[in-house]
């Protein structure tokens, strides 16, 4: 069995104090034997308007969150997935997930790739793309605690071509950290992490943001681990923050992919034209 730690948050507009609440829970993650330690989309810094945010996004060789993290997990000896925006080498902006390993190297990075931009009936609005750069391309990391590991961000979710690429990729576990509206998660959010967990035959892991933000805006919580059975093994609520603890059988995926071996039975569908 692997222990891994989720850490649900409600991340505000000073990284210091992201960070701090961060690493804290590398150490006491560590301490209470946790070999992986998962953050939400956007730990180190949630806020939506973009003067201000500007001061705090950096590029990532400059981030003292990033460094003070980076220390962090090689202190602790724990995995760490950080969820952050960064600028980019383009000089605009990434909303990112990197990954450090025990001695707090980088052993990943991804850039969300599907940009959030959505009107809800009850008014609420979001338009990622006006801030953000879509990554490019899938990410997985080999030789994890949990195996091969994917990353995806947030609204990554709903498109599960990103999903069969990471299939593609034989991925034993996926992160999805998260930073959901309460609305679309009331709607989808069990819904989607469990039907990712179940085509890929591998756990999901996601991290979540919850509460009522500094910024204004209200996130859904409930961090979830999912087995690739499609069953929930960790839900933390939607109430309060906080760090979470799941142990992982890594034996259950050979088990599920030899019961349904739907990853060995894909074929790939021929395009044909729209009539």
């Amino acid at each position: 069995m692997t222990k891994i730690a989720l850490l649900q948050m409600t991340s505000g507009t000073d990284p210091q104090a992201n960070a701090a609440s961060i690493c804290e829970a590398a150490n006491r993650a560590a301490s209470l034997g946790a070999a992986m330690l998962f953050t939400p989309e956007m730990a180190g810094l949630l806020d939506q308007k973009r003067s201000r945010a500007s001061e705090n996004i950096v590029r990532e060789g400059q981030s003292q969150l990033v460094k003070d993290v980076a220390r962090a997990a090689d202190e602790a000896g724990i995995w760490v997935s950080l969820g952050l925006p960064v600028e980019n080498a383009r000089g605009g902006w990434a909303n990112r997930t990197i990954l450090f390993d025990t001695a707090g190297k980088i052993a990943a990075r991804y850039d969300k790739i599907h940009m959030f931009d959505m009107a809800l009936d009850g008014g609420e609005s979001w338009q990622e793309s006006r801030a953000y750069d879509p990554g490019k391309e899938a990410v997985s990391c080999p030789d994890t605690p949990l195996g091969r590991l994917g990353l995806t961000i947030c609204y990554d979710i709903r498109f599960p071509a990103l999903f069969e690429e990471l299939g593609r990729h034989a991925c034993d576990a996926i992160a999805t950290p998260a930073a959901f509206t309460v609305p679309t998660g009331r709607a989808h959010w069990h819904l989607l992490q469990r039907a990712r967990a179940v085509e890929a035959s591998a756990f999901v892991i996601a991290a979540a943001q919850v509460g009522e933000h500094e910024d204004g805006r209200r996130t859904y919580g409930h961090s979830l681990v999912i087995d690739p059975w499609g069953e929930v093994l960790l839900d933390m609520g939607g109430e309060e923050a906080g760090l979470g603890f799941c142990e992982i059988d890594l034996g259950r995926i050979a088990e599920v992919r030899g019961q349904l071996p739907s990853l060995a039975n894909r074929r790939d569908i021929p395009k044909s034209p729209v009539q």
